[in-house]
């Protein structure tokens, strides 16, 4: 016995039945529309997930959030953790300016690991990786 069933009203079998055919949705929200839909048909979970090549405790997930939170909450993206960006817009500029002066002496040319190390020399930042210079000067050029 499911502990989440799901049961759409009309209006919202018609919601998810337009997105299905909208040229511009993203296919995990796709994917949970059609969760949607069969569960709501009767479909068991093991069914769905062959069908759609996902697994049952996605089913289950999608089920247990229609229910909790409604269709909106179901077919959404939780925000995703990442990490704070180091460099703010002042740090970035602090980058590319010491990038374009002249190396230290004994170098033909700033490397990534030397601009991170002056970076943290110059209080721009606490630590910096040669690989997140590395990726905002690319950004930048």
């Amino acid at each position: 016995m499911k502990k989440y069933h799901v049961t759409l009203t009309d209006e919202e079998r018609e919601q998810l039945r337009k997105l299905t055919s909208k040229g511009k949705v993203s296919v995990r929200k796709l994917k949970r529309v059609q969760i949607l839909l069969a569960a709501d048909a009767g479909e068991i979970d093991a069914d769905i997930a062959a069908v759609l090549g996902i697994a049952v405790t996605t089913v289950e997930r999608i089920r247990k959030r229609f229910v909790e939170g409604g269709v909106t909450f179901a077919l959404e993206e939780k925000p995703r953790p990442g990490g704070q960006t180091k460099l703010d817009g002042e740090g970035e500029a602090v980058l590319v300016a010491l990038a374009c002066s002249e190396p230290p002496k004994g170098r033909s040319a700033w490397t990534m690991q030397l601009l991170a190390d002056r970076s943290v020399e110059l209080g721009v930042v606490d630590s910096l990786s040669d690989e997140t210079v590395r990726q905002r000067l690319k950004k930048t050029s």
